[in-house]
Order: C-alpha cells, then sequence, then structure tokens
C-alpha cells in the first residue's frame, strides 16, 4: 500500500519541507502539503494543529501508520510542543535516524517534527525516510504508549 505523508511548516521549515515534498514524491509517496505557501511569517501552533486534525481525522489508517505527518519548523521543538497537545497524536522530534527509526519502532509515533535549521536538508531526508519505511513492533511497546492517553491534566487550584 502507498505512504500518504501530511506535511507542514511554518516560515523556519518551508525550504526542508520543499525538499521533503520533491523526495518524498520521487519515492511514489501521495503526500499532502498543507501550508504554507511561502516563506512569510506565520505560526507553527496553526500549522501543527491542521496537521494533527488531519492526520487523527483519517482515523485507522492514521493509527495504523498508513497516514503519517511531517512537521518542519527551525528547531522541530515548537511543533512538537503544539502536535502533542492533540490526544492521539504522539509527535517525535528526531536529529538521527536512529531515534526516527525508534519513535516508530518503539513509540508508534505518527508525527515526525524536524528542525530545519538543526538538521539541514541533507540529514533531514535521511531521517524522514527512516521514520517512513520503519514500522511499529507492537508487542510489548504497545502496553506502554496505550499508558499516554489516560493521563489527565492536573486539577486547578
Amino acid at each position: 500500500m502507498q505512504k500518504t505523508v501530511l506535511i507542514a511548516s511554518d516560515h523556519g521549515g518551508f525550504a526542508l519541507k520543499g525538499a521533503l515534498i520533491q523526495a518524498l514524491r520521487n519515492a511514489q509517496c501521495l503526500v499532502e502539503d498543507l501550508g504554507p505557501e511561502s516563506t512569510g511569517s506565520c505560526d507553527y501552533p496553526a500549522y501543527a494543529d491542521k496537521l494533527c486534525k488531519q492526520l487523527l481525522a483519517a482515523g485507522e489508517d492514521g493509527q495504523n501508520g498508513q497516514i503519517l505527518g511531517i512537521l518542519v519548523c527551525g528547531t522541530g521543538l515548537g511543533m512538537s510542543m503544539a502536535a502533542n497537545r492533540h490526544p492521539g497524536i504522539r509527535a517525535a522530534v528526531c536529529t538521527c535516524e536512529f531515534m526516527a527509526r525508534m519513535a516508530r519502532a518503539h513509540n508508534n509515533a505518527n508525527v515526525l517534527c524536524l528542525g530545519e535549521r538543526v538538521v539541514g536538508q541533507g540529514l533531514g531526508l535521511d531521517i524522514a525516510r527512516a521514520f517512513l519505511s520503519q514500522a511499529f513492533e507492537g508487542a510489548r511497546h504497545l502496553r506502554r504508549i496505550s499508558q499516554f492517553d489516560s493521563f489527565t491534566a492536573p486539577e486547578k487550584p
């Protein structure tokens, strides 16, 4: 089955987003670019929110790794913080291929967050390939990640 990738960035990740789109399409992935359309200053939380809502709406395909997301900003940190506010999203900032493989294999990450200013285009492409090619191992890892959604916010005073 052909992999579907939802991708978005802010202005700080725009160039890497473009390189990723081209490489993913060349690899026969279905890619949906969720913006932005230029390098003009924009707010990364809006793009993280848009991607996460669409990924969650995909339901079963999004849960079994047939649809994955990639978010790119300057460091990857802001995008990951915004994305992980959504229950059911497991966004991982990865700075090397090993982290990307483990994020999928052990944590069933469904969103890869990259920092264009941290990894650059060459390494960014390698990290994305590692993330997209790795399957979730399940088994003992499923028990652990199933606990994520049981966390609740602390009571407000």
